[in-house]
């Protein structure tokens, strides 16, 4: 039987170093291939000897395809082409194309430059892993090679995500990557068609929630910093460069219009100058109503918010500063956190998810003493505030997902294992999929049944309803009698007589023959008579003849009565059918086994 394989080489029960192979139809892909921000050791790229223990990648991937920029999804990328060598195609849409060598490279440049980390990937080799990556378009089918192809459907989350159907043959799975089913202030909400996938492999990092409104979450967020800057605090707010960033700034920018606020919000330079100058590049993939503002002003060029100096954070007085990276691990966000930590007036909002091993993740945790490099303490007397401003999806997401795409199985990763559990029973009840959760390293084998498509004739359709037959019906499969006619590797289910004619064809007559004996005094010709009645009384609506040449007639089953003169009273009846009539043939054959009964008269 034909089988789909799935084996997470990271984000198996684990958020972080997102790395899934799928084995489809004898093809091997590699969807995204991220790095995990909580690890600085071997563990932070995914263990690519699983793949093969020496020797290059190519020979065992038909292709890479990446989700979006974000690097648990991208991170480990140059390091898997250059390092470990891969030579095929890596498949991304434009804006993540566009984005993740910013990233890629800022992310080198904190580890080498500002760490002395060696043995990492050089500015050169990101250059370099660019160079094999082939450009997504939405909705567009890409043909990787005779057998494959890939589609790419619209993800929400951040700018560029998408998600990916493979398809070898009838097979298909469906990759998720990381998504939002809602919209929000700057993107469109994901959308799939119906493509009912054999394997739906999505994530699942807010397995357990289901998120209160989002203008809750608005209110809350700007009443608190609006409280913290009244007192003359400081907010520090972790973002990555993109996203949640864009979001949060449209959201204090049209609030300190409307207020007429004056405490200055700054925004860590860098990355952000480019990340908007993307925004306003990948326009289209942005969401309705910045498509329509965009026509009088562009929503990414800010007028309350400025550039931000590190010198600023020493400044006195009220200020918003909106710093990367998002889960406090290392840059600016760290070093603004580590100068404002000690003051209870302070507040730090934390907007997303932090991977475990974090500084993010320790203080969410209510942690107040931190151990930071060179055994120095920090003490944390700032407040510390969690609020999800996530783009991925939440417990209620994922099942409209499940609902939009029909697949016949469920896979979750990029989650935490207790979570999943719970999730992996509510989609099991609700849905009746199996639904899987592998850890690292751990294999997924579901078997497909593929389904051959055939064409059918629409003359065979009418013929089907003249008989009286339902209308057909997607979800209701039912049985079509016809000639199935294979001709340049397609199906067509035609009638036989079209059969014939098509393919210049004489038909044969199949006629089958059996004898039954019975015990009757009478003459041949009156036994034959008595049959003819008894049929009459049995078989009402079907034709019945007594022919003149001494056989009787039942649709197209022909009946002769013989005896031998050494048995008179044992009759030979024999009966001949053609194969349409082969169920009335049967019920005749065992009927007239049973003998005639006995009062019968002969005509």
């Amino acid at each position: 039987m034909p089988e789909i394989k799935v084996t997470p080489l990271g984000a198996g029960q684990d958020v972080g170093r997102s790395c899934i192979l799928v084995s489809i139809g004898g093809k091997n892909i590699m969807l995204d291939c991220g790095m995990h921000m909580g690890f600085n050791d071997d563990r932070r790229f995914p263990d690519f000897s699983y793949i093969t223990q020496q020797g290059r990648l190519t020979e065992f991937l038909d292709c890479v395809i990446i989700s979006h920029f974000h690097l648990d999804h991208c991170g480990a990328l140059p390091y898997m082409s250059e390092m470990v060598g891969y030579d095929g195609p890596i498949y991304m849409t434009h804006p993540t194309k566009a984005i993740c060598p910013i990233l890629l490279e800022d992310f080198r440049k904190i580890t080498v430059d500002k760490k002395g980390e060696t043995n990492f990937f050089t500015s050169q080799m990101i250059k370099d892993c660019m160079k094999k990556v082939v450009p997504l378009n939405l909705h567009q089918t890409v043909q990787v090679d005779d057998e494959l192809e890939i589609k790419a459907y619209y993800a929400g989350h951040v700018l560029g995500a998408a998600m990916v159907q493979i398809k070898v043959g009838s097979e298909s799975v469906v990759y998720t990557g990381d998504y939002n089913m809602t919209p929000d202030r700057h993107l469109g909400a994901a959308w799939i068609d119906k493509c009912r996938p054999d394997i739906l492999i999505s994530e699942s990092t807010y397995a357990t929630t289901i998120r209160d409104s989002k203008r809750c979450r608005e209110r809350d967020f700007l009443k608190k910093v609006h409280e913290t800057v009244e007192r003359g605090g400081k907010v520090l707010i972790p973002v990555f460069a993109l996203g949640r960033a864009q979001e949060l700034c449209i959201l204090l920018e049209t609030f300190w219009e409307r207020m007429n606020m004056k405490a200055p919000i700054y925004f860590s330079t860098g990355l952000t100058e480019k990340a908007n100058h993307y925004y306003k590049l990948f326009i289209t993939w942005t969401n309705q109503k910045i498509r329509k503002t965009f026509v009088q002003r562009n929503m990414f060029e800010f007028k309350h918010i400025k550039a931000f100096d590190r010198s600023y954070a020493d400044n006195p007085g009220p200020m918003v500063v909106f710093a990367t990276p998002g889960m406090l691990h290392a840059g600016q966000s760290l070093q603004i956190f580590k100068k404002w930590a000690g003051n209870e007036k302070n507040m730090i909002i934390m907007p997303g998810y932090c991977v475990q091993g974090t500084i993010g993740h320790k203080i969410l945790n209510g942690q107040k003493k931190l151990e930071m490099e060179n055994r120095q303490t920090l003490e944390v007397k700032l407040q510390v505030e969690y609020m999800s401003f996530s783009a991925h999806a939440d417990a209620k997401g994922i099942m409209q997902l499940i609902r939009m795409a029909e697949p016949r199985n469920m896979l979750l990763v990029h989650g935490e294992a207790k979570k999943m559990e719970f999730l992996k029973d509510k989609i099991e009840q609700e849905f009746t999929i199996n639904c899987f959760m592998p850890a690292n390293g751990e294999t997924t084998t579901v078997i497909t049944n593929p389904s051959v498509p055939v064409d059918i004739s629409l003359n065979l359709l009418k013929r089907e309803m003249a008989l009286g037959g339902p209308l057909p019906d997607p979800k209701k499969p039912r049985t079509m009698h016809g000639t199935l006619i294979m001709k340049d590797n397609s199906l067509r289910l035609v009638s036989p007589e079209q059969a014939l004619k098509e393919l210049g064809l004489n038909e044969h007559q199949l006629r089958f023959t059996c004898r039954v004996q019975l015990q009757d005094p009478h003459s041949d010709p009156d036994t034959l008579s008595r049959i003819y009645t008894h049929l009459k009384s049995v078989l009402k609506g079907y034709t019945i003849q007594h022919l003149p040449d001494g056989t009787v007639m039942v649709e197209s089953i022909v009946i002769k009565v013989s005896s031998s003169a050494e048995e008179p009273n044992t009759k030979v009846l024999l009966l001949s059918w053609s194969y349409q009539d082969e169920d009335l043939g049967s019920f005749l054959s065992t009927l007239l086994k049973k003998g005639l009964p006995s009062g019968l008269s002969s005509m």
